[in-house]
């Protein structure tokens, strides 16, 4: 017996790079969609404001589409409703590379966006249901290192991609990426049995948890601050820090390098300690933003701070395996909306630092507005510690009913 289970146990690796390389398609049309923003303008007669309108397209679909797919899927087995987010995804950068006007990239845009969410969310628990509890985190982590890796390496390359033979071969090459992925989850995801039990209903039941939505909160507040730095590090960078354009990808892509070793590093800490290390994660991007003003003077010192703000991303993969444990058996949708709280920071933290920008704060304000937002997060962070503590001790409290909801 144990030689069999020696033998089978190299298939969760593939498994999880299946996995991982439906998250690479995904982070590489959403991160390179920024960069290729002047050509596709461009090419469809809009001007770049407009043009970012696109980019709203993307991020309301995956808010949109994370929910109502993870609720009206609840019946779907986990490996078919992988294979067909994979295929929608496809199908919208398919579109997105024809698109003959702006309405219709608009539109397909938005489609590209109605799986990511749900793709994530759904991806996090096959993995996690493959390893041993107390590694978790660690196989959300690696399914994670498939986005992180793609800002590192995709986006670099569809941008090139864009401007060597146009815009639309990179959303074409990114379709083929999603098919990719699509025949890997076809070929190593494991065939599940849909739950009998589950419903849309008993996944509704989750948002009946207040730990559920403080979680949310946590992400949705305190991960703004890596987008309010990552969406104007380029102006910085030329407007105080004073460096080449040709300087820009380099800092981008050592971001992404934090992104990626951070997703290898914390994991392990966070399967001995989840809500420890998220508090010590927002401590952590608190004070890299904070060093963010005094850094942006000095390219080796703001490429340092880069790095050290990336590497607090890492809490995307601890949120998504604390909503796992504390949805009970409607796992689904908290675990689809954490990528819609994502994108609910990815909106606010650009808009809080454009307004500091504009009030006269100067590009650097960013960093201020960042660490105020992981300071946001790490008080709902104490909010979220001391209501479960609190129940804990309400349990234990003679007379107590010890089925009490802890959500």
């Amino acid at each position: 017996m144990p030689k069999s289970e020696d033998a089978a146990r190299p298939w969760p690796t593939l498994v999880i790079l299946a996995l991982a390389m439906g998250g690479f398609a995904i982070g590489t049309t959403e991160f390179a969609t920024m960069s290729l923003l002047p050509y596709f303008g461009e090419s469809l007669g809009i001007d770049a404001p407009t043009a970012g309108h696109v980019i709203s397209a993307y991020a309301l679909g995956v808010v949109i589409g994370a929910p109502v797919i993870a609720v009206l899927a609840a019946r779907m087995a986990r490996r078919t409703l992988l294979m067909l987010l994979m295929a929608m995804f496809a199908l919208g950068n398919g579109l997105s590379a024809l698109a003959p006007s702006y309405g219709w990239m608009m539109a397909f845009r938005f489609l590209s966006g109605l799986p990511h969410g749900a793709y994530f969310g759904i991806a996090a628990m096959v993995a996690s249901s493959l390893v041993p509890r107390n590694q978790r985190t660690q196989a959300v982590g690696q399914v994670f290192l498939g986005l992180t890796v793609a800002t590192v390496v995709g986006v670099p390359l569809a941008n090139w991609l864009g401007q060597a033979v146009g815009w639309r071969w990179s959303f074409a090459v990114v379709a083929v990426l999603g098919l990719t992925a699509l025949v890997l989850v076809a070929l190593f995801a494991p065939r599940d049995v849909p739950d009998p039990q589950a419903s849309p209903l008993r996944e509704l039941d989750a948002l009946k948890r207040i730990q559920v939505w403080l979680t949310l909160a946590i992400g949705a507040i305190g991960f703004g601050g890596l987008f309010a730095v990552y969406t104007y590090l380029a102006s910085t960078l030329t407007a105080v820090t004073r460096v080449s354009e040709s300087h820009v990808p380099i800092v981008l892509c050592v971001l992404g390098l934090g992104l990626t070793v951070g997703n290898i590093i914390v994991p392990r800490f966070a399967d001995r300690a989840r809500m420890p290390t998220a508090g010590a994660l927002l401590l952590w991007s608190a004070a890299a933003l904070a060093l963010y003003p005094m850094a942006a003077r000095n390219i080796w010192a703001l490429t340092i701070d880069v790095f050290l703000i990336g590497f607090g991303a890492a809490l995307a993969s601890v949120l998504q395996t604390r909503l796992m444990d504390i949805s009970g058996r409607a796992q689904a949708l908290p675990a689809a909306l954490n990528h819609s709280a994502f994108n609910f920071a990815n909106a606010l933290g650009p808009w809080l630092g454009g307004m500091a920008i504009a009030a006269g704060y100067g590009w650097t304000s960013t960093g201020w507005v960042g660490c105020l937002l992981a300071l946001g997060g790490f008080v709902i962070w104490l909010l979220s510690v001391g209501l479960e503590r609190e129940t804990a001790r309400r349990s234990k409290r003679p007379g107590s009913l010890r089925t009490q909801d802890a959500g």
